[in-house]
């Protein structure tokens, strides 16, 4: 939020002016380090709740973090002083629960906190994968180079993250769609169709007749159908939130046809891109497999990422154990990181692996879209026709008498 203030410096001349800190004790601080002694400090404008509270419910996005690495890196080039750097970047940032993490992060660094010390407090914004990174750069002095790494490795993964988004919008939208189409045959047209068909006196095919009871049935009790649903999902969202929940339900996922072998290649790619950044970062092997493990996104990788994290520990190779799970980690992959850890190159070997993967799943996509797109559109058109058919069929059959 924004302050203005009025202050004299050590000659004793006023000063006034606004200033952007999170807190009035934050404002104070950031003058105080300007050798500024404060005569008065206030809000600069009063905002309305909703405004106060929107902090609460945004949430950082990914090109936040992304445009936040590639600004910090270009001022770290340009010998900005960290500190400033912080400032003049929540100065820049339009969202405002992001700005306000900045302004703090720079009231931190101000503070003696370690610039990686300070993101670990917002947890919600910054990774372990990206703290431990940063953590990296600023024992080996190159947090330049590290920023600019971390925003192209976030750039990747939200690329990807897309593709997986887009292949998921067209499905939701004839779903949703269906379902609309459904409602008001159910609710509007199938009722009226049904009067007409009653006063004809007519006997009714089998399966106008099914449909005409299923229709009925829905109408009288669509609030069960509310209820029931609502509260199946509520429970069912619950209990995935629980570790044997998310367990069971990361298991399943890995099963099911064509979704279980596209998530496959989505975690291999994140476990080759993160374990290879992490090392070539500087990290210790265990530590990388450790942070990996936290980020791969599923408790089946994670487990087995864990284990190659003990095994490394008692001196053995991560290939040994990516082999006893072919299923989750194909041969090839196995064999690739053998050959790259007899070879020394593990890093190199990794990086091949993510275009590999990257491609493929690229790939994937593009045909599961070619293929699901007119799939839906002839789905919808036979549930539908066939809906309208078994209803208007019997009103044909009245009129060619």
């Amino acid at each position: 939020m924004k302050f203005n203030y009025q202050a004299r410096d050590k000659k004793g001349k006023t000063q006034s002016g606004v200033i952007e800190a999170s807190s009035n004790e934050a404002a104070l601080q950031l003058l105080a380090g300007h050798n500024l002694f404060v005569t008065f400090l206030e809000a600069a404008e009063a905002r309305p709740f909703f405004e106060k509270n929107i902090a609460f419910f945004e949430r950082t996005s990914i090109k936040d973090v992304v445009l936040f690495s590639r600004q910090l890196a270009v001022m770290f080039v340009s010998r900005v002083p960290l500190v400033e750097a912080l400032q003049t970047l929540a100065s820049q940032t339009r969202s405002r629960s992001f700005r306000e993490k900045i302004l703090r992060l720079s009231e931190q660094v101000e503070g003696g906190t370690p610039l990686s010390g300070a993101l670990a407090k917002y947890p919600e914004a910054f990774s372990p994968f990206y703290i431990n990174m940063v953590k990296s750069g600023e024992a080996s002095g190159t947090l330049s180079s590290v920023l600019e790494y971390l925003a192209e490795h976030m750039e990747r993964e939200y690329h990807l993250m897309s593709k997986i988004h887009s292949a998921l919008v067209y499905p939701a939208f004839v779903v949703t769609l269906a379902i609309v189409v459904l409602s008001l045959l159910m609710f509007f047209v199938i009722p009226n169709l049904s009067r007409v068909l009653e006063e004809t006196g007519a006997e009714l095919p089998v399966i106008t007749q099914i449909v005409l009871n299923t229709a009925g049935f829905v109408r009288g009790f669509w609030w069960l159908f509310l209820v029931f649903g609502t509260g199946a999902v509520f429970l069912f969202l619950r209990w995935k939130k629980t570790p044997e929940g998310t367990k069971m339900v990361d298991r399943v996922y890995l099963k099911v046809p064509l979704l279980g072998s596209f998530l496959r290649m989505v975690y291999l790619s994140r476990f080759a891109e993160n374990l290879s950044t992490l090392v070539a970062g500087g990290l210790p092997i265990v530590q990388a497999l450790d942070i990996t493990s936290q980020i791969v996104g599923n408790t089946v990788y994670a487990r087995i990422v864990e284990e190659a994290k003990e095994e490394v520990q008692k001196g053995n190779q991560i290939s040994s154990v990516l082999q006893k799970y072919p299923s989750e980690f194909p041969p090839l992959f196995s064999q690739m990181v053998f050959v790259g850890e007899k070879s020394g190159t593990v890093e190199k070997t990794l990086s091949n692996i993510v275009s590999f993967y990257e491609k493929e799943v690229e790939r994937t996509v593009e045909a599961f879209l070619s293929i699901l797109e007119p799939a839906l559109i002839v789905f919808l058109g036979v549930v539908v026709g066939g809906l309208l058919a078994s209803v208007l069929l019997p009103l044909y059959q009245l009129s060619s008498f």
